[in-house]
């Protein structure tokens, strides 16, 4: 465990902050994540400082010395500025008590104490003192020190208390778990916290879908987030979360075969999609993380058994495909994403099959046109799937894939598939043969395109022009 360093508390705010504690006679104290990721020896410019009076006056005259704009949120009784690449938040120390039916706080004025009890997890709780004759010491009253040391997450309070009162409390702790975990150290939720998670599952109930879509999305955003859907399902939170996700568990065997337990499949091809996309925008790598976890959802309802042969899934793709709007609209995600996410899940089969059967230009065209923008991203989610633990049999999947991707690049070289737009439209349709909007004019589309994706024409407006005036010929059509 790293041991704080200098430059942590020499962050300029906070002998200014320092200075108006003084003169103000307001006690102050920087908390929570940056203190913790002090000692974790990660960045952090996000701080966090609590005042034992009103947080908004304090960052009043904190940004007069600052000469920095102070955002004032009265609702919550907090305040926010930026000073020297930092991002400080400044809140009056309180304490709370919850209603049955709400997470939402009653909210009154308290101690430094209180508000460290009101905190989520030891290791969140700890604070550096900002008084002038105690600059910089550590006020632990949990031992959170020591469970930071030991990788351990754990309630200040009885955790049947901190996760009923605020349930969302639950899948943070799976978060932080996730987050601060790295090869050297995995952070586990101490027995007694998951023992208290199953007995409270029922009260995500009264959590908003945009509040549990953004722990989701975070979990997601980890660098190994198979480790967050794994404690999700210990803590018995996955089936009121994801029930499509819980579905995919367990091995079924019928004349002495079973199949592999698509749970875990799924949870290692959104390793290998995060390892793939560990340098990646977060905006971009984020629904790539939900195809790899989603692309199996499917698998539940086609599962099969035939004799002879053994377990199928034929179609799942397809059924999977219809299943992601509901999560994503029950989840309050956004559409974009949603047809996203939906259009990987129903081709992430595609290229296996290209792979497997010899590549063709008709083949490859296809797929272009189908995934669009989209293609290199399903070749990494196919790459992802391949997670055989036969050496052997993995390159040469690997190799076969290599061998599709070599072949997209050279047709959408020659064709331009890619984005395919029809050389022929419905208006040039219509002045060609005098016809009002009908379903000739589709017809006559959809046959030129076949044609291009067939590899019968070019993606050309001439060949194609030829070939639907061919067409609408045989189909008895008069040019205008």
């Amino acid at each position: 465990m790293p041991t704080i360093v200098p430059q942590y508390l020499d962050r300029p705010v906070f002998r200014i902050v320092s200075e108006v504690a003084r003169e103000t006679g307001v006690r102050a104290f920087a908390i929570g994540g940056y203190v913790r990721d002090c000692f974790l020896g990660r960045p952090c410019s996000d701080i966090d400082i609590v005042v034992e009076g009103s947080g908004i006056d304090f960052a009043r005259e904190v940004g007069k010395k600052t000469r920095s704009k102070v955002s004032y949120f009265k609702n919550f009784g907090t305040a926010m500025l930026h000073f020297a690449g930092d991002e400080v938040e400044f809140v009056g120390a309180r304490k709370e008590s919850y209603r049955r039916e709400s997470r939402k706080p009653i909210v009154e004025n308290g101690t430094l104490e209180d508000d460290q009890l009101r905190r989520d997890f030891t290791i969140n709780a700890m604070a550096f003192s900002l008084q002038e004759d105690s600059f910089g010491e550590l006020v632990d009253p949990f031992g959170g020190i020591r469970d930071l040391s030991a990788g351990i997450i754990r309630t200040p309070l009885d955790p049947d208390t901190t996760y009923s009162d605020d349930p969302l409390r639950m899948l943070r702790a799976v978060r932080f778990a996730a987050k601060l975990s790295t090869p050297e150290m995995a952070f586990r939720i101490v027995p007694e916290s998951i023992a208290s998670m199953q007995r409270n599952a029922g009260r995500l109930e009264i959590l908003s879908a945009e509040r549990v879509a953004e722990e989701l999305n975070k979990m997601l955003l980890t660098a190994a987030p198979s480790m967050a859907f794994r404690l999700l399902d210990l803590a018995g939170l996955l089936p009121a979360l994801l029930p499509e996700i819980a579905a995919l568990k367990g091995v079924e065997t019928v004349d002495g075969k079973g199949h592999k337990d698509n749970f875990e499949h799924s949870l290692a091809v959104l390793d290998h999609v995060a390892e793939a996309t560990a340098g990646w925008p977060p905006e971009k790598a984020l629904w790539l993380r939900w195809a790899a976890l989603l692309h199996d959802i499917g698998k539940p309802a086609s599962k099969r058994f035939a004799a002879g042969q053994g377990w199928t899934f034929h179609g799942h793709e397809v059924i999977g495909g219809r299943m992601v709007p509901p999560i994503f609209e029950r989840l309050r995600l956004p559409l974009d994403a949603m047809k996203y996410v939906r259009k990987l899940v129903q081709l992430h089969l595609r290229p296996i099959a290209l792979a497997d059967e010899g590549v063709t230009d008709s083949a490859v065209r296809r797929l272009l046109f189908d995934a669009g923008d989209d293609t290199d991203d399903l070749m990494i989610l196919c790459r992802a799937d391949v997670t055989s633990k036969n050496p052997v049999k993995v390159a040469r999947i690997q190799a076969n894939f290599s061998l599709v991707e070599k072949k997209l690049v050279e047709v959408e070289e020659k064709d331009a598939i890619r984005n395919f737009k029809n050389p022929i439209n419905g208006e040039y349709v219509m002045q060609t043969y005098g016809l009002p909007p009908c379903n000739l004019i589709g017809e006559l589309k959809e046959y030129v395109k076949e044609a291009i994706l067939d590899g019968r024409i070019g993606n050309n407006f001439e060949e194609a022009d030829a070939l639907m005036r061919a067409r609408a010929a045989e189909m008895g059509l008069k040019e205008a």
